[in-house]
């Protein structure tokens, strides 16, 4: 019969490691496991993990949980190496991962620095501590208990790599304390690991460059943000022998924007061309598709703005892998991952012909929205101050973001009010930011009263507006037509008072055309 390894009070802590080896980090379970892991050591502090709070002390529980973890593993590796029983294989993934996390610890800053290096080729140096790994993993997992289960080293490294990577850029490109934004760096997060990471780690790792991923939502809310974010954090296989990683993250992304380019020079900068293909080509040129690497990553901004030709093309990438420049008959592999973004409805385009149904479905096996930043301000006003702050530091530093954000701030609730609803999304508030920082003031393009109905039209067919949202955005509609207090509410079947309550200022003014 196997000995019990662990006492009651350490195998709940233990559990606890285990699963936040392998949770998402931008989720609440978070912190319940950290709470499990201290008890009442136990610090409270936001549940939304977000980048207006310095990285390096970002959460007062993690120093309590790697001391706590590093006691554990020594205490229970000198157990196992006295043990003269079988201990229960639970017990030993239990004390697997927990070493798993320990290591990890121990990792972290040097990955860190690696990721922020000073020569900008962080992917490129090499990564001598890594022989410290391998001695750790040795320390604790070179028993008797686990000689039928070795690990892969090298593997484990690349793992641990790429976590810290994905946590740093999801973390540094997704701003604001907000639900919804928190909810984008939880799906940002899947869109690298999926929902498992133990199961990704086994085995997945392999695949998940074959997976399209979409994004979608408003102009400026950050798509290319997100696609950076899911492009830098490709899993890259370690070379042992010469100590460095057989990519570089910092080198594997290669955006595209459509919208910006004609129809030829899209298909020249995705697929390159030959000598005299079309006119102007004047030397031969190498596309995003041929420089990919493997690991890397191509994005396809505004992909809603392709012709159906090009759309033909692309998708016989997705489904072949294959290409063949301009003007050339050879046949060249594209081993790469597509992330694409759009602002447009595809559902609509689709239907009005303009989008194909295929390329859609091998486009969209993983997709994110990304919210607007009305919705963002809607779930927690306080977002508004956040990022106003953000983007001051940005722009001037941290000696006079405070006082330009109380500026921009008191700027935009004199004039702009609580209900504006922010069309341009954060580009516009960075744009907002430095208006008033420069002229003390900011004017807002007036989109026409065309351009607002559509709108109105597209947010009530989403099906994604509350009653009260509803019924706000018709009364304000409704007493922009007739101007009038009694007519809107004789129309409506309501009171007057109660329709001059539910008018929206900063739409009345966008109705009218202010």
């Amino acid at each position: 019969m196997a000995k019990p390894l662990l006492t009651g009070q350490e195998r709940e802590a233990v559990e606890a490691i285990s699963k936040l080896v392998y949770c998402n980090p931008f989720t609440p379970e978070r912190i319940t496991l950290e709470r499990q892991v201290l008890g009442e050591a136990f610090r409270p502090f936001d549940v939304v993990w977000h980048s207006q709070v310095d990285l390096a002390g970002s959460n007062p529980n993690v120093p309590g949980i790697q001391k706590a973890a590093e006691e554990l593993a020594a205490e229970l590796r000198a157990r196992l190496a006295m043990a003269k029983k079988a201990v229960a294989a639970e017990e030993l993934d239990l004390y697997r991962d927990l070493v798993f996390y320990h290591l990890f610890s121990r990792c972290q800053l040097p990955f860190y620095d690696a990721i922020h290096g000073r020569d900008g080729e962080g992917a490129q140096a090499s990564f001598g501590f890594y022989r410290d790994f391998v001695a750790g993993l040795e320390h604790f997992l070179d028993l008797p208990a686990f000689r039928d289960s070795p690990q892969d080293p090298a593997h484990l490294f690349a793992c641990f790599f790429q976590i810290r990577r994905a946590f740093n850029f999801t973390f540094r490109s997704i701003v604001g304390g907000s639900p919804p934004a928190a909810r984008l760096r939880e799906q940002v997060w899947q869109s690298i690991f999926t929902h498992d990471l133990r199961r990704y780690q086994q085995s997945l790792y392999r695949a998940l460059g074959d997976v399209s991923t979409l994004v979608t939502g408003p102009s400026g809310t950050g798509k290319e943000l997100v696609a950076r974010a899911i492009g830098y954090s490709r899993y890259i296989p370690f070379d042992p022998a010469n100590l460095r990683f057989r990519e570089s993250w910092a080198k594997s992304f290669y955006p595209l924007n459509l919208s910006a380019l004609s129809p030829t020079l899209i298909e020249s900068e995705l697929f390159g061309h030959v000598r005299g293909s079309f006119t102007g080509a004047v030397a031969e040129r190498t596309g995003w598709l041929e420089v990919c690497p493997p690991l890397g990553t191509v994005f396809l901004d505004e992909i809603g703005e392709i012709e159906p030709a090009i759309q033909v093309k692309l998708l016989r990438v997705l489904e072949t892998r294959s290409f063949q420049r301009l003007g050339d008959t050879k046949p060249r592999r594209f081993e790469g991952k597509v992330v694409a973004a759009t602002n447009r409805d595809l559902a609509r385009e689709m239907q009005a012909g303009r989008f194909r149904a295929d390329l859609y479905y091998r486009l969209c096996s993983d997709i994110l929205v990304t919210p607007s930043l009305r919705e963002r301000i809607a779930a927690a006003p306080e977002e508004l101050s956040n990022l106003v702050l953000f983007l001051a530091r940005r722009t001037v530093g941290d000696e006079l973001a405070a006082v330009v954000a109380r500026e921009v701030e008191g700027w935009i609730r004199e004039n702009l009010g609580p209900g504006y609803p922010w069309p341009g999304n954060v580009r516009e508030l960075a744009q907002c930011v430095n208006n008033v920082l420069i002229r003390r003031e900011y004017r807002p393009a007036s989109p026409g009263t065309a351009g607002v109905r559509e709108r109105l039209a597209e947010e009530i067919l989403a099906a994604d507006l509350s009653s009260e949202e509803v019924l706000r955005r018709y009364c304000t509609l409704v007493y922009a037509r007739t101007g009038s207090y009694e007519e809107a509410g004789r129309r409506l079947g309501l009171d007057r008072r109660t329709v001059k309550a539910k008018v929206d200022a900063a739409l009345l003014a966008e109705l009218r055309g202010f």
